[in-house]
């Protein structure tokens, strides 16, 4: 990801020419007023200006004295004679000791008295400038240069005084440099304003720095890559995707051509705003570009999929990534042992994890972990407790993550004492349980006929202040309805519609994990039936998931995108495919728009079903939609004919896709 840089406003000295104006402001009176300490202003009073803008302090010029004062200075303007400097001739190191040591505006000015007639260069005094760590002094030195001394502005010498203000958070201050600079005629530049937008975004005042970005773009002058990079990464970190897009297009539209680190961030802000597509399509556009994308791009758009249990669609990515042979690291292969884990794939995670170290890849404690978890869900138990042991051989180190799954997994393999074992040697080994811990042990012990174990444990637990979390909750009213105990079940039931012992999403989520649905839709919310039909797929519960839709369109709600989309996988696991033909039919009447993955998954169960006449009826349909995909469409269906063992029909479609030139990559 990019990060926050100012590399591409850094000030460049020793590139400054010696005068960068050649516009003479003269010197005005002001009226005495405090505002800086130790530095109290005696010639200057700056205006402000409450609905325009604010001066770098609370001076206000005479209104009358600065027309006549710039009228008459214009009249007798001296005329300008050749300095010769004495850069060489001082040391810049003393000097700075020397203003260090002033305590007010009169003493710097004395200081600098013997350099009165300009003796030193402009780009002399824009170095001695970017050097002094103190606002208060940079900015009494630039009123010595412009009034004192009477340099010609310099656009270098503000830009580097408002860095200094912005780095000590003086907002208002930084508004009235900028003014100031209109006010002598100086026209701010591409790092005026890249350091005013980084400055104010970095602070979190997010609207202000795009009334920057916006003064600029109405000044002409023209930003660069690392600004809007700058912008995007801002906008990114919170979580306002919307700019970020808004700003990727302002940058693509000024003629700036994306890099790397830019292209990278961009797929991320897609996937955090679930535009997989657009997330993907970058990819391609990248290439275009001449930008190859790298692992970062890859585990980027790998990592937003397994976020959002699109499994099959980060199998693609991970394909894509092998075929064009972009190196893997650490993440990429946490990433896809999980990926193969949920689509039931073990061997294939076993086998890149114990391929890591040949690539050059150590395996952390996440890699561990999440094998081991592959491993239990896949029923290897003897390859999980093997695994264990080995790390505890090689002295890797082991979590409450590591504890919890190898407790699961005991539990699984019915031996409980093993399993309650685990939880004496974790605390033994200094790792504290957690609610997932004690969860894990009371499904365990409610499971080997012991409730009572686990009705003691759980009432301990509340004794002790331990906090309860949903997890728990569930366990025990799922333990109690099993051994009949109703009364107690529905104590805890009773709990969980008080709202001031449990949140309301919190009890939804305990009472549909537990298969409670009747008791879960006690608050008549579309939001309730989406929660339940989420935690129901993600847990592999299709039928509750069927069943949950079916109340919810009881109920009279209609449901979005997403949901038909978790609800047609139901259908497809439970291989109802009629069902699932009824509800696709239905929502598309009732005016329901789909995603494509919607589309795409219908098409897939068609073929599932051996239904080819309604896949190539569909897939016409679609493929005259200008609103489709077309590219993820002629692939979608070949791999369905190519499932199907249709070679000759798959290789039509991808016929059809090259004639079209609708590029695969």
């Amino acid at each position: 990801m990019s990060t926050l840089s100012l590399s591409a406003t850094s000030m460049a000295v020793d590139l400054l020419p010696s005068s960068s104006s050649s516009f003479f402001s003269p010197h005005i009176s002001y009226i005495k007023t405090n505002i800086f300490s130790p530095f109290n202003k005696t010639q200057k009073h700056r205006a402000c200006f409450i609905l325009v803008s604010v001066f770098k302090d609370v001076w206000r010029r005479l209104p009358d004295e600065t027309t006549s004062l710039l009228s008459s200075s214009r009249q007798h303007r001296p005329r300008k004679q050749r300095v010769v400097h004495l850069d060489h001739s001082v040391d810049m190191d003393e000097l700075l000791a020397s203003i260090s040591q002033t305590s007010n505006e009169q003493e710097l000015y004395s200081l600098m008295s013997p350099y009165k007639g300009r003796q030193l260069s402009i780009r002399f005094m824009v170095s001695l400038l970017s050097r002094e760590p103190d606002w208060q002094r940079s900015l009494a030195l630039l009123d010595w240069i412009n009034e004192e001394a009477s340099y010609s502005p310099s656009v270098f010498a503000y830009n580097v005084v408002i860095r200094n203000v912005l780095r000590a958070k003086q907002w208002e201050l930084a508004h009235g440099l900028f003014e100031e600079m209109r006010q002598r005629a100086l026209a701010p530049d591409r790092y005026t304003y890249s350091t005013l937008i980084t400055h104010f975004g970095k602070e979190g005042m997010f609207d202000s720095a795009l009334s920057w970005l916006q003064k600029m773009e109405q000044d002409r002058v023209s930003g660069d890559l690392v600004l809007y990079s700058n912008l995007i990464e801002l906008s990114r970190k919170l979580c306002d995707y919307s700019k970020a897009i808004s700003i990727f297009s302002r940058l693509k539209r000024s003629g700036i051509a994306p890099d790397l680190v830019a292209y990278n961030s961009m797929i991320n802000v897609f996937g955090k705003a679930k535009l997989f597509r657009e997330a993907r399509l970058l990819l391609p556009e990248m290439r275009a570009g001449g930008v190859m994308p790298d692992t970062v791009s890859y585990s980027t758009l790998l990592s937003m999929y397994v976020e959002n249990g699109k499994y099959v669609e980060a199998l693609s990515v991970f394909s894509e990534m092998n075929e064009v042979r972009c190196p893997l690291d650490l993440t990429t292969c946490n990433v896809m042992i999980d990926v193969y884990g949920q689509l039931d794939m073990a061997k294939e995670a076993d086998r890149l994890f114990w391929s890591m170290r040949k690539m050059g890849i150590e395996p952390g404690i996440v890699s561990y972990n999440t094998l081991l978890r592959v491993y239990g869900e896949a029923e290897l138990f003897g390859e999980a407790i093997h695994l264990f042991r080995l790390m505890q051989r090689k002295d890797i180190e082991q979590n409450v993550v590591t504890y919890n799954t190898m407790i699961k997994i005991y539990g699984k393999s019915l031996e409980h004492e093993k399993a309650t074992n685990l939880v004496q040697e974790m605390q033994n080994r200094g790792i504290e349980p957690n609610a997932i811990t004690y969860s894990t042990i009371i499904s365990i012990w409610d499971k080997a006929g012991k409730l009572d174990r686990a009705a003691m444990l759980f009432q301990k637990l509340r004794s002790s202040g331990v906090e309860i979390d949903q997890v728990l909750y569930q366990t025990m009213i799922v333990a109690y309805e099993r051994a009949g105990l109703v009364a107690h079940a529905k104590r805890l039931l009773h709990e969980l519609k008080r709202p001031d012992n449990i949140p309301r999403e919190t009890a939804i989520t305990i009472l549909a994990g537990a298969g409670r649905i009747e008791e879960a839709t006690w608050v008549k919310d579309i939001t309730v039936f989406g929660c339940m039909i989420d935690l129901f797929s993600r847990n592999r519960k299709h039928t509750n998931v069927i069943e949950v839709f079916d109340k919810m369109r009881g109920a009279g709600y209609f449901p979005d995108s997403n949901v038909i989309a978790l609800v047609l996988n139901a259908c497809g696991k439970l291989r109802e495919f009629e069902k699932a033909d009824a509800i696709y039919k239905e929502m598309e009447e009732e005016g329901c728009v789909f995603s494509d993955e919607v589309h795409f998954q219908m098409l897939s169960l068609y073929g599932a079903r051996g239904d080819f006449q309604m896949v190539d009826s569909l897939f016409e349909r679609l493929d005259s939609d200008p609103n489709i995909n077309k590219k993820e469409l002629h692939l979608v269906v070949a791999s369905i004919y190519e499932r199907a063992n249709r070679l000759n029909d798959a290789s039509q479609i991808m016929n059809r896709m090259r004639e079209r030139g609708i590029s695969k990559s």
